[in-house]
């Protein structure tokens, strides 16, 4: 009788074992998904509606894609000679207008 206890106590030690090893796989698979996908959303396709800055050497010059602004002078740009204050004025303006629409959906959300 003992024999068998022992047997069942450990038949059940060695089923607890395995069933934390799958459930720690499967929690390690799930992060590994949720990493990949993290990753691939910070980097993006790399086409050409994501681009942030073309440097058009020929036509001497820049244009920043995200506030909509060209500057001439792209070896002043590079050398950073030129002056930026527009542009960083232009991104600024536009992460305020991010940060206002954002706090107005919020408020539009939580009213409903």
């Amino acid at each position: 009788m003992d024999a068998v206890c022992v047997c069942v106590c450990q038949n059940k030690a060695k089923a607890l074992q395995i069933i934390q090893a799958k459930l720690y796989d499967m929690k390690r698979v799930e992060a590994d998904k949720a990493q990949r996908k993290e990753r691939k959303e910070q980097h993006g396709s790399g086409e050409r509606h994501e681009r942030i800055r073309t440097y058009n050497f020929p036509h001497d010059r820049v244009t920043d894609h995200r506030v909509g602004v060209t500057f001439n002078g792209v070896h002043l740009f590079m050398q950073g000679e030129l002056d930026l204050s527009g542009l960083w004025n232009e991104l600024q303006l536009q992460e305020e207008s991010a940060s206002i629409k954002a706090v107005l959906a919020k408020h539009k959300q939580q009213t409903s």
